[in-house]
């Protein structure tokens, strides 16, 4: 008989996504526009702490929107992080400008502030000073901010916060995605909450997150037949969504316990095999533990990273490889790249468990069982 599948972050509704549903269906707002959205805008602001937000069909669109809110145009540079996924960095290319990539630093796994200051002056050096900063938090570990926003200020470049997984993490009391020029997150079905699929552009500039919605909603100027004077995007969130999403954010800080004891059981249980190694909060940062990550010495275990993937695999128990760094992926490799190594090796040697919110205690315990066995 086969094994029921473990996923690795399955969606987790909390109950009263249906409510919110059934309200629009029954009041026929099905499109994406309705009372729905709106309030699921107000309310993800207020939970952030943010001032305005535009509800989108993606994280990635979020990111597209961004982009274009800051004038990047063909021939530009944008820096990047490499440690990501690809969401991040495409919307570079649909703008037709150049990605730089900036590898990590071992703290927090996200961008290095030193490389990114390195970065900054070698591309001013060579007369394309950039445009945009994408700073990703990734697996929800925040970003080390408060370096990456003195480069930046120094420089005059603004930054947008890939707070994608980040949803629900802090640094130094601030939450992810409010702490630069504009952040975005994503509602992914595997996100920790979801919307089951969605994002959102967040922003304490008031015309920036006006024009976002406008280009969002295909860019149709105010008369009564369909006039454009600019080129617009389907990327509005549908109503539908909006009220699952309203419903998720009433359980987003229980999802973030429940991750964040998952964590701490897997942490607790496996600590007694060498060569193991969880990454642990720095200062100022809470982590919403998106994806309990570990790394894999096989020299001290006697396995590596594949052979327990696969092991896992075996048993219908999705993990899966820390994400392959973008200067290394065929489609970005000939573009800009300031590496020291680090991501490579997070690459070659991490693994992400697990980590679903609604993972029972049964589950968790034989997922142990089996990597304390490999």
């Amino acid at each position: 008989m086969t094994k029921e599948k473990i996923y690795l972050s399955s969606p987790h509704m909390g109950g009263e996504e249906i409510k919110f549903v059934n309200e629009a269906f029954e009041a026929n707002w099905i499109s994406p526009v309705g009372p729905n959205i709106n309030a699921f805008e107000e309310e993800l602001a207020t939970y952030n702490g943010t001032k305005y937000c535009a509800a989108l069909s993606s994280g990635t669109a979020a990111i597209h929107l961004a982009l274009i809110l800051l004038n990047v145009n063909p021939g530009d540079e944008v820096i990047c992080s490499s440690f990501t996924f690809s969401g991040s960095c495409n919307p570079i290319r649909y703008q037709q400008a150049i990605p730089v990539f900036v590898d990590s630093e071992t703290d927090s796994w996200n961008m290095d502030p030193v490389l990114l200051e390195k970065a900054i002056k070698d591309r001013i050096a060579k007369g394309k000073k950039p445009k945009a900063i994408i700073i990703v938090h990734l697996y929800g570990m925040p970003a080390k901010m408060n370096e990456i926003n003195a480069v930046a200020k120094q420089y005059d470049i603004p930054v947008i916060e890939d707070a994608a997984e980040g949803l629900g993490s802090s640094y130094f009391g601030k939450k992810l995605g409010t702490m630069s020029d504009m952040g975005i997150y994503s509602f992914n079905g595997n996100k920790i909450i979801t919307t089951s699929g969605g994002g959102a552009l967040v922003s304490e500039n008031k015309d920036w997150i006006a024009k976002a919605k406008f280009l969002a909603t295909q860019a149709r100027d105010a008369a009564p037949h369909y006039e454009h004077t600019h080129i617009g995007y389907n990327y509005r969130l549908s109503n539908i969504s909006a009220g699952i999403g309203r419903g998720q954010l009433r359980v987003l800080d229980e999802r973030v316990r429940q991750r964040r004891n998952v964590f701490d059981f897997y942490k607790k249980e496996l600590a007694g095999i060498k060569g193991i190694v969880f990454q642990s909060e720095f200062e100022g940062a809470y982590a919403n533990r998106w994806l309990t990550t570990i790394l894999i010495d096989p020299a001290q275990t006697g396995f590596d990273r594949e052979k327990l993937r696969l092991t896992l695999e075996k048993e219908n128990i999705e993990s899966r490889p820390l994400w392959k760094p973008m200067h290394m992926q065929p489609v970005f490799q000939e573009y800009p790249s300031y590496t020291s190594g680090v991501s490579e090796k997070l690459f070659e040697t991490g693994l992400c468990l697990p980590s679903g919110s609604n993972l029972t205690a049964q589950q968790l315990s034989g997922i142990v069982e089996i990597i304390k066995n490999t």
